[in-house]
């Protein structure tokens, strides 16, 4: 279920939660973007081009898996969209009997192949999650010339990366190792010890 708009906001008021103007919701950051789309020559591949997902899958060692996902959204959308982000099986998905995936890219083209559920769906056909996802990705692009990218991880801990677009940045902790990368074929690897004391205290 879905609640937005004036729907959502009855809901909060019936729940107690208090009321927050929507001027404090707004950013500076977002306020100079909203300013930008408003000049005659602005380019849009300029405003949106910093604008990003988070995402992220995990299992326990009770075998339960999970997903999350998050977005910045889109600059100047419609009044009232739901994105991708907020769809199950299009944003993220998970199954303790096949696996997670959370995505990423064009939320449309994500929303009409319902992508995280049809990662999954492959997988609970015997493809392994990098065949998967691959399998995914590429309907999209075939179907409706979507790109985008999707983090998968299986029930028995196997995972994988794989995105349509030019990079992707993602990080995996299994076993105290650290691997990380961003473009297709990257992996960097470091133990999670090391990777904690770069960052400092």
């Amino acid at each position: 279920m879905l609640l937005t708009d004036q729907g959502a906001s009855a809901f909060a008021r019936a729940m107690g939660i208090p009321e927050v103007p929507g001027e404090k919701l707004i950013t500076e950051r977002s306020l100079e973007r909203w300013k930008k789309n408003l000049e005659a020559d602005w380019n849009p591949q300029e405003c949106q081009k910093d604008l990003g997902t988070v995402g992220a899958v995990a299992i326990d060692s009770a075998g339960n898996v999970a997903c999350a996902t998050s977005t910045g959204g889109l600059t100047n959308k419609r009044f009232g969209r739901v994105g991708d982000t907020a769809c199950i099986g299009s944003g993220g998905y998970a199954d303790n009997c096949i696996g997670a995936t959370s995505t990423t890219g064009h939320g449309e083209s994500i929303m009409k192949v319902i992508l995280a559920r049809l990662t999954l769906y492959h997988m609970e056909q015997g493809k392994s999650p990098g065949d998967a996802a691959d399998a995914a990705l590429n309907c999209m692009k075939t179907r409706v010339g979507g790109l985008g990218g999707i983090i998968v991880i299986g029930s028995s801990g196997d995972w994988a990366v794989k995105f349509s677009t030019n990079q992707m940045s993602w990080a995996v902790v299994k076993d105290d190792q650290l691997q990380s990368g961003i473009y297709t074929g990257e992996r960097n690897t470091q133990s999670t010890e090391d990777a904690l004391s770069s960052i400092g205290p």
